[in-house]
């Protein structure tokens, strides 16, 4: 019986939510084809809209205000056909996708919204982060580009986890203080909610400090998750500073070690990410070079990108 009233809850809100998306589509779609004849260049700075917003909120109370009606204009004229409109996103989902200006980038944030069921704090974490211009930039080519705003990110195989850099912005972490590696750990097990978004869909957090002992010698893994859809554990080491050729001969020996030891029937082999501070691209190619396992060097950045240069590279290679 509880189930069956939760579930009706849901189905409710979902319906209620539909309707209120709608209402606003339809609003936004009044403004434009009747009060301000078909023009998407209508003046914002107009008092059109704020006596508009006015009335609305006379009739009808809250939720009118001109911020409000301005973003329902903004609504109909970037989803002209409400067949367009994202399905099972909420009104906040919506008015953050409107504060993305690309449209690529946009429908990659409508579809990966859905597919991942985020929140709208999650929606406004990723776009902050510019998820889309970090996985485009990993594509490397236009097709792979549109297909990424087309799709969403698909997890095939091991390099479809792998982001460089990844964002830890959400350790609040300074750039002055001088962190140690236990420390940087720590941050990340108090953040782990936010830190799992950053890694994306799919990963489960198994352990940290992982010990593995090979006869007298001891070593310690620092973060072990496992990846549901690929089906194989993901070893993740953190470096303070610039990672060396032993960084990577140390993760290929921990790989090894899970395939023989830790694997099970039906485990894929095991996947290592080496999150650094900073790296030199040639010692990582020369360094992997040979090695079969699934070995990845990124770095991480405690402050959000530069997300208008991310966009320039990205319009570069989408020219």
């Amino acid at each position: 019986m509880g189930n069956t009233i939760q579930h009706a809850r849901i189905e409710a809100i979902k319906a209620i939510n539909t309707h209120l998306v709608k209402a606003n589509w339809e609003i936004g779609r009044h403004i434009v084809e009747y009060e301000q004849d078909g023009s998407e260049r209508a003046e914002y700075g107009s008092d059109l809209l704020s006596i508009l917003s006015k009335d609305l909120k006379l009739r009808y109370g809250k939720g009118f205000g001109r911020r409000n009606v301005l973003d329902m204009r903004r609504f109909y004229l970037s989803y002209q056909k409400w067949q367009a409109v994202p399905a099972k996103l909420s009104w906040t989902h919506i008015v953050i996708l409107l504060g993305v200006s690309d449209v690529t980038a946009r429908k990659f944030y409508e579809i990966q919204s859905v597919k991942e069921n985020w929140g709208t704090r999650e929606l406004e974490r990723q776009v902050d982060a510019a998820l889309f211009e970090r996985l485009a930039l990993i594509s490397r080519n236009k097709a792979s580009i549109l297909e990424l705003a087309e799709k969403g990110h698909a997890v095939t195989n091991p390099k479809d986890i792998t982001k460089d850099p990844y964002i830890l912005d959400f350790l609040q972490i300074t750039q002055a203080y001088r962190i140690t590696e236990k420390q940087l750990e720590q941050k990340i097990i108090e953040n782990l909610q936010l830190f799992l978004l950053e890694l994306g869909k799919g990963f489960a957090f198994i352990a940290r400090q992982y010990k593995i002992s090979l006869r007298n010698n001891h070593f310690y893994i620092d973060l072990v998750f496992y990846h549901r859809i690929l089906k194989c554990f993901v070893l993740i080491d953190l470096k303070i500073r610039k990672v060396q050729h032993n960084d990577i001969g140390q993760m290929n020996l921990y790989l090894n070690y899970f395939k023989k030891e830790e694997n099970v029937e039906g485990d894929n082999e095991p996947i290592g990410i080496i999150l650094s501070a900073d790296k030199d691209e040639i010692l990582v190619e020369y360094a992997t070079g040979g090695i079969t396992n699934n070995i990845f060097v990124s770095k991480y950045q405690l402050y959000l990108p530069d997300k208008e240069e991310l966009q320039r590279k990205v319009a570069e290679l989408m020219k």
